[in-house]
């Protein structure tokens, strides 16, 4: 029997949306929201005439599943914190173009909406970026059997200031932040910093980035425990780190103080340099024709990230 036409266009699109399908948007939090204070404060999403869309004033913040084809999974997760300075999150372009990338890798991708640092409805916004992220963490290893990631391979992936969370999940997990961080591990299995914000030091800083997680006038106490490059031990996980010289907004040097952070203790770590490519670049630094993504691919396939 032939097939009319239109049927067969309709069993394409709904074979080729099942990646679609799979996505899932959860709350990360059930019940009260940690370190959190009754306000006015709602969220709101722009998107920008280029087609960028920026989330800010999160109170409800949420993991969105990216899985991949049954086939292709290997068991590796990643959970993926946007950037934007601590002031708002580029949700699609440091977010969810993402989690579709590492998909075609075999790896599942949990996009994290945390909350950002906001004094009117956080009774501490300098923790709250970090206990949404050790949380979304704990939920992905408690998880892990519904999704088929293997608990001990969950990484943390993160861009500009959500570099910088990924890097300070990195690097604080020893004692969690928040009042009962419960038994589940919240140590990630590997990082992956992409023009991160590193250093809160005066000479690296980016000021908007500090700015908005520790105030003004932060302690020099503060300044140095959210400088990661100071916090990396010998049980940090590996680390994969991109960055583009010519980057005016985040320092190159960000990076190169983690790097040589990890070479002094030992942590395996590598790291991706571009001559050019300035900020903000996503998945695509045009500035070369060098894929970083591909590169990454390589590191977590070296790893056995990538092996079933």
């Amino acid at each position: 029997m032939k097939i009319p036409r239109f049927l067969r266009a309709l069993g394409l699109v709904l074979f080729t949306s099942g990646p679609v399908l799979a996505q899932q948007t959860f709350p990360i939090y059930t019940g009260t929201i940690p370190n959190s204070k009754p306000s006015e404060v709602q969220e709101t999403t722009v998107t920008s005439p280029e087609g960028g869309t920026h989330v800010s004033n999160v109170v409800q913040p949420n993991l969105t599943a990216y899985l991949p084809a049954p086939g292709a999974a290997n068991g590796t997760a990643i959970i993926i914190c946007p950037g934007g300075g601590y002031g708002l999150l580029a949700i699609d372009k440091e977010g969810y173009d993402v989690a579709k990338r590492l998909n075609e890798m075999g790896v599942a991708a949990f996009v994290l909406k945390y909350r950002l640092p906001n004094d009117q409805s956080q009774p501490d916004k300098s923790i709250t970026p970090l206990l949404d992220a050790q949380q979304a963490l704990r939920v992905v290893r408690q998880q892990a059997a519904k999704y088929k990631v293997n608990p001990e391979r969950i990484g943390i992936m993160g861009f500009s200031a959500g570099g910088h969370l990924a890097a300070t999940a990195g690097t604080h997990f020893v004692q969690p932040v928040g009042p009962t961080p419960g038994p589940v591990s919240v140590r990630p299995a590997f990082q992956v910093l992409v023009y991160p914000v590193i250093s809160f030091s005066d000479s690296l800083k980016h000021g908007g980035s500090r700015n908005n997680l520790l105030g003004p006038s932060p302690s020099a106490e503060q300044v140095r425990l959210y400088s990661n490059e100071l916090q990396v031990t010998a049980q940090t996980p590996p680390a994969f780190l991109v960055h583009a010289q010519d980057d005016k907004v985040v320092p190159v040097n960000n990076s190169i103080v983690f790097y040589q952070a990890c070479l002094r203790h030992g942590v395996p770590a590598e790291m991706h340099l571009y001559p050019k490519g300035g900020h903000g670049f996503g998945l695509n630094n045009t500035a070369t024709k060098d894929g970083w993504t591909d590169r990454l691919r390589n590191w977590l396939d070296a790893n056995g990230w990538l092996a079933k």
